[in-house]
């Protein structure tokens, strides 16, 4: 018996012994083997201040053929902006943290910054220090402080004027309310969060100039991809609305994007006055259309309008005068439904059809040196027959021929856009070899659409002086993306 158990303790010494050393086999302490990172620098851009920021995500990975433990990870700044979570567990720091052979762990970043007196951005930094069999490796931390004027549920009741000195972040709603003017200067930024709308009863003025856009967008300042910005997205915000009573609106050189009803005029049936003036402006990435106005009088001057489900410009009755405008499709997140350009009570019935009992006159509408290009069909009408809706030295994707209402108009053309949709890159001005060089006529170029949204004159780039059809005036080289 005592020999048997002599046995036994002799067999549990050597287990213990074995396993042991299997676990001290299983976990590396040399210097050589160290942390592998997804990235070296976490850079959250622009940070809205008093406001957290999304959550950044870091891969730290164990290559070695053994399991690593790392003994300290921390942030070096005590009093730092950032916060780290590491597999699940919030924190300053971290010990003893395990990570097997050919494994890895997430970690998770996030922001904080506190408001200041100061209008620029200013940048915050700190570094995420990681020490593993005595080697230390750090992780950059950065990200850009900007302070706001946030915009509550406002309602605009006198004359107001929104300067550029600091964004403006719009929750809720921002009312313009009847007999109220709202004047926007160049370089304003209105960033719109996730359900926020801007409606006008009285009247808006958003005059940017070339290089000072007014921007209208979402006030998500961060990437979806690495890379690729969330203004690729449609429906961060509602958009812009411009009520029955309101006239007398302008919008130059504006550039207003990702809604989700981008800018809708309501019916108002009165075209003794205009309702707005659109000039040298991008609007584009609706989520229904880029521009929809019913029954009103309105005029677009160099003007692109881009992406959207549906028609990227629908007009029912009215009046409309576009010229060197630019109508494009290529929206990224749903099949398309309609023609580029839709147009509504624009003709009459044929002898064979129930009379129109709408009282609205019919539509009165031009478009004159200008492109339609992009997924879906151009035009909702191709028998405009009767109507008064004509277009003049415009770029057409469809077959077709001149008639009455179609004149000195280029069929079958792509206008070669730089546009690259699988890249996520939208840029409509046209390459430097593309067939609509030289093809508008200079009858059209009146005052307000002789510079274009760049500030280029368009007889400086006309062809015998004859000017680029659509909203941009000078060609460009593509450029040499990577692959």
């Amino acid at each position: 018996m005592r020999k048997a158990f002599f046995i036994l303790l002799t067999l549990i010494a050597a287990m213990s012994v074995c396993v042991s050393s299997c676990i001290s086999d299983s976990v590396s302490t040399s210097s050589s083997d160290i942390l592998t990172f997804s990235r070296d620098t976490v850079n959250f851009d622009t940070v809205f201040t008093d406001l957290g920021t999304p959550t950044a995500r870091l891969v730290v990975a164990n290559r070695a053929k053994k399991g690593i433990v790392i003994s300290s990870i921390r942030l070096k700044n005590p009093e730092s902006n950032f916060s780290i979570n590491v597999d699940g567990m919030s924190g300053k720091s971290f010990h003893d943290v395990e990570i097997w052979r050919e494994d890895s762990i997430f970690m998770f970043i996030e922001c904080f910054i506190p408001e200041t007196a100061g209008n620029e951005p200013y940048r915050v930094e700190d570094e995420i220090e990681f020490i593993t069999n005595g080697v230390t490796q750090t992780v950059t931390l950065e990200a850009y402080g900007q302070n706001v004027t946030r915009l509550r549920a406002t309602r605009i009741t006198g004359d107001t004027h929104l300067s550029a000195d600091r964004p403006y972040v719009v929750f809720d709603s921002l009312v313009v309310d009847k007999g109220a003017v709202l004047r926007i200067d160049p370089d304003v930024r209105l960033l719109f969060h996730d359900g926020a709308e801007m409606i006008v009863h009285g009247r808006i003025e958003a005059c940017g100039e070339p290089g000072k856009l007014i921007q209208m967008r979402g006030d998500r300042l961060d990437n979806v991809l690495p890379n690729v910005s969330y203004d690729i997205l449609a429906g961060q915000w509602k958009g812009l609305r411009i009520s029955r009573e309101s006239f007398g609106n302008k919008l130059e050189y504006v550039d207003m994007r990702s809604t989700v009803s981008g800018l809708s005029l309501d019916s108002c049936g009165d075209l003794s006055q205009r309702k707005l003036e659109l000039r040298n402006s991008w609007l584009h990435n609706s989520q229904t259309n880029v521009l929809n106005a019913k029954y009103c009088d309105i005029a677009a001057y160099g003007v692109c309008f881009s992406e959207s489900p549906e028609a990227v410009v629908s007009l029912t009755g009215g009046t409309g005068e576009f010229v060197q405008c630019t109508i494009a499709n290529n929206y990224l997140f749903s099949a398309i439904t309609q023609p580029l350009l839709c147009l509504y009570h624009a003709v009459p019935p044929k002898e064979d059809e129930p009379a129109d009992d709408n009282s609205n006159p019919l539509m009165k509408f031009s478009l004159e040196n200008s492109i339609i290009y992009g997924i879906g069909k151009d035009i909702n009408i191709g028998d405009l027959t009767g109507s008064d809706v004509f277009f003049r030295n415009v770029s057409m994707k469809s077959v077709g021929e001149d008639d009455d209402n179609f004149i000195d108009c280029l069929w079958e053309c792509d206008p070669l856009f730089l546009t690259d949709r699988p890249k996520y890159y939208f840029n409509y001005h046209v390459a430097a070899d593309s067939p609509v060089i030289g093809r508008g006529d200079a009858q059209f170029l009146s005052p307000a659409v002789m510079t274009d949204i760049d500030g280029v004159d368009r007889l400086a780039t006309a062809v015998e002086g004859n000017p680029v059809l659509g909203a941009y005036a000078k060609p460009e080289q593509p450029e040499q993306k990577e692959e």
